[in-house]
């Protein structure tokens, strides 16, 4: 009786955070390298985060190639399992929090997620909004879907990049 109470909550948390965000899907290693390589290469400088975070496989990458990683992640399993997996590496970080109500960090150069077609315009619109209190650029890079109505930088397989600027910095 025990085995069936824990995997149902288990069933039961992941369908809750998949109602509030995007479901857990694991990234493919090779497409990570591939986004990382050849439509954003993360360095030394850059600050990513990680918006929905999963198993941190994201994180863990950004941080192979000297970048701080952040992760933003609202089930609190997952939370766990990438802290676990990520547990060696200083760079890294993960945050039980919602990204809906979160600031970004000062440092953020590029934010990253595995955003869904119901969201993925308003996720935009939230990076855009950080942009303008940073007053500076940030990255926006989207694995499997466009954000409507906006200007791709650059895309690659299913990784799509976009340079989000501050509002009151457009040449008018």
């Amino acid at each position: 009786m025990a085995f069936v109470i824990v995997i149902a909550s288990i069933v039961a948390i992941f369908a809750l955070t998949a109602l509030r965000g995007a479901p857990y899907v694991p990234s493919k290693r090779r497409d990570i390298k591939k986004a990382f390589n050849k439509l954003y290469v993360l360095g030394e400088k850059d600050t990513l985060l990680d918006i929905g975070s999963g198993d941190g496989v994201v994180l863990r990458a950004a941080a192979r190639r000297g970048a701080a990683a952040i992760g933003y992640e609202i089930n609190p399993l997952l939370v766990w399992l990438s802290r676990w997996l990520s547990r060696n590496d200083p760079r890294v970080t993960v945050k039980l929090t919602d990204f809906w109500l979160s600031s970004f960090p000062p440092s953020t150069t590029i934010v990253y997620t595995f955003g869904e077609s119901r969201d993925i315009a308003k996720m935009y619109k939230k990076v855009q909004r950080e942009a303008d209190k940073l007053n500076r650029s940030l990255w926006f890079m989207s694995l499997g879907f466009r954000v409507p109505e906006q200007a791709v930088f650059k895309s690659v397989g299913a990784h799509h990049l976009y340079q989000i600027t501050p509002l009151q910095n457009r040449a008018a």
